[in-house]
């Protein structure tokens, strides 16, 4: 079925607000994510597909285009995707088109969304990435360019847009040829590749069209996991899959280097920008902050010190619906390839919509001395002072006389062993909401399944806790107060009760035998508000992990005995605040 556009009802894009215009698309994407709800699974992508290539067949012809007939959508969807171009054309052309092609990835079905990565860039942070790339000396007159995730091409869309202005006086088809030659991108799903492809024609029909040639292929269908890398391209750019992923021998042992464990695809498709890029060349990815700290990433961050240190990050504060569904922390890196710098610039973006952005100067990070460590990065501009501070400290946990495990105890293996009474066999079972955010350690057992002893059976003394220790949340987000929640075990309640059990969802920060400082004394100091702040320029997930606590820079011994007098006084947390950050070298 053929669908003509009466132009006399186009709307005209100069007397329609742009924040009408985005109204509308909201309204719409409403409709059609109920839409495509109803549609069977077999066929379901290539049915939203073919509903995005209608609209964006529609986008052109309201902004003047001259297009090939219109494809044989069935009504409603017809009008639905004829409502849905109408409704992007009074925006700006990159916002247009990143509604336009995330249509496609915000109608998948979860499972498959998530599978795929498809989370699109919105043009905003998409900009600033290749700006960066820019003040990294990138010249689009020459550059060779690629995106191995290219989804809706909304790094390949810009990217075409500054080659084609970095060429104002070439004849147009030389112009079509040069961006067709420097621009790639690779993209697994087949329906994708043909939208991010569809988008590039768009930006560059008028460019076709004095060339009299059609846009050449820059979107190809493919996997950049088993491609064959040619390590020519002056910029590596993109938007990578998040998310676990199960490799096969060949694999583990092709990205073995980058490789702690499981392997998560952002960290593969770094490595595999590396293999693109040739010597000097940048990589430019949007990808979790959580690959600075973490043992999982160590090895990659180890490679990356290596082979392609950062010349740039930023870290990116998003207002609630840029990005859709997507709750990681996120940052923009530029990385040179072959580069002995240590040190990058650091920035904190604010994106107030999929087009704004405020940027603001946060100081630079340093590179620690054993590169699989997590790095410091400030998170705001007052932080810079305080990590110049935390990086000319050489103690650690270790060097206090502790290390850090996780409680033992994975409850629901040991549901028969739960018990809500005391008895010759049972112990205190020590769960989470015993550490209060108050720092101090009460034992209860409050929420549902909480049981407050557990029995124990031959062969379980491997469970038990016999000493003072100090207990940490394991998981905390950043929108609470303290990123670090920790209380001191009592030695008194721990001889009391001959030992007691912990919960997995706990760290353990266990003396390892005769400890320098007090039990309550490392409590006090990973309270404090300094060290909050220390903690959250290295952790960018929720995990509060084994390897990040140990990794935490610290005062010395000798350092910490007027906070022991402190604490031994029972002053209050204002006090041991000031004299936490006087440790630091900081006010509080």
């Amino acid at each position: 079925m053929s669908v003509s556009i009466n132009t006399a009802q186009t709307p005209e894009t100069d007397q329609i607000s742009h924040q009408d215009a985005r109204s509308r698309c909201a309204a719409i994407r409403h409709v059609a994510r109920a839409w495509s709800e109803t549609l069977d699974e077999e066929g379901h992508d290539e049915a939203v597909m073919a509903f995005v290539l209608e609209a964006m067949k529609v986008f052109e012809e309201a902004r003047g285009a001259e297009t090939a007939d219109h494809g044989d959508l069935p009504q409603p969807e017809a009008q639905l995707a004829c409502s849905a171009g109408l409704a992007a054309a009074p925006l700006p052309l990159l916002e247009a088109l990143h509604w336009l092609t995330s249509l496609y990835s915000g109608l998948l079905p979860g499972e498959t969304r998530s599978r795929l990565g498809a989370f699109y860039t919105p043009p905003a942070l998409a900009a600033r990435l290749l700006d960066q790339a820019e003040e990294a000396g990138l010249n689009w007159a020459t550059a060779r360019v690629l995106d191995p995730a290219a989804g809706g091409a909304a790094f390949l869309v810009d990217a075409a847009l500054r080659m084609r202005a970095a060429l104002p006086d070439c004849a147009p088809e030389f112009a079509l040829a040069q961006i067709a030659t420097r621009l790639k991108g690779i993209e697994l799903d087949p329906q994708a590749a043909r939208i991010g492809q569809r988008a590039l024609e768009i930006v560059l029909a008028d460019l076709a069209k004095a060339a009299r040639r059609p846009v050449p292929a820059i979107v190809v269908h493919g996997d950049s996991l088993t491609a064959k890398p040619r390590a020519d391209f002056d910029l590596v750019v993109g938007n990578p899959p998040y998310g676990r992923v199960t490799l096969s021998p060949e694999q583990r042992k092709r990205f073995a280097r980058s490789l702690y464990g499981h392997a998560n695809l952002y960290g593969i498709f770094t490595d595999i920008a590396l293999r693109w890029t040739k010597a000097g060349g940048l990589i430019a990815f949007l990808t979790p902050t959580s690959v600075l700290s973490g043992q999982y990433f160590s090895a990659l961050r180890a490679l990356i010190a290596r082979q392609a240190p950062p010349a740039a990050i930023d870290f990116v504060h998003a207002r609630r619906g840029v990005f859709e569904d997507v709750q990681q922390e996120t940052m923009l890196a530029v990385y040179r390839k072959g580069s002995r710098s240590r040190r990058a610039q650091i920035h904190y973006i604010h994106v107030d919509s999929a087009t704004e952005t405020r940027i603001v100067r946060n100081g630079m990070v340093t590179l620690p001395q054993i590169s699989e460590g997590p790095w410091l990065a400030p998170r705001h501009a007052e932080h810079s002072a305080l990590i110049a501070r935390a990086e000319a400290l050489t103690d650690r946990l270790a060097d206090l006389g502790y290390r850090v495990s996780t409680g033992p105890l994975v409850w629901n293996r040991y549901k028969s062993q739960l018990k809500n009474r005391p008895s010759k066999a049972a112990r205190p079972l020590i769960w989470s909401e015993a550490v209060g955010t108050d720092g101090i350690f009460r034992f209860r057992a409050e929420k549902k399944n909480h049981s407050p002893y557990f029995a124990l059976k031959p062969g379980d003394d491997w469970m038990l806790v016999t000493q003072a220790a100090v207990l940490v949340q394991r998981t905390t987000a950043k929108e609470q107060r303290r990123r670090i929640i920790a209380a001191e075990l009592p030695a008194a309640f721990v001889a009391e009760h001959g030992g007691v059990v912990v919960e997995n969802h706990l760290n353990m920060i266990v003396p390892v035998g005769k400890p320098k400082v007090p039990p309550a004394v490392l409590a006090a100091l990973l309270n404090s508000d300094i060290v909050d702040q220390l903690f959250r320029c290295i952790s960018g997930s929720v995990a509060v992990s084994a390897f990040e606590l140990e990794a935490l820079p610290l005062p010395a011994p000798t350092a910490l005995a007027p906070l022991a007098k402190l604490v031994d006084a029972r002053v209050d947390r204002e006090a041991l605040d000031r004299a936490c950050a006087a440790l630091y070298g900081m006010t509080a």
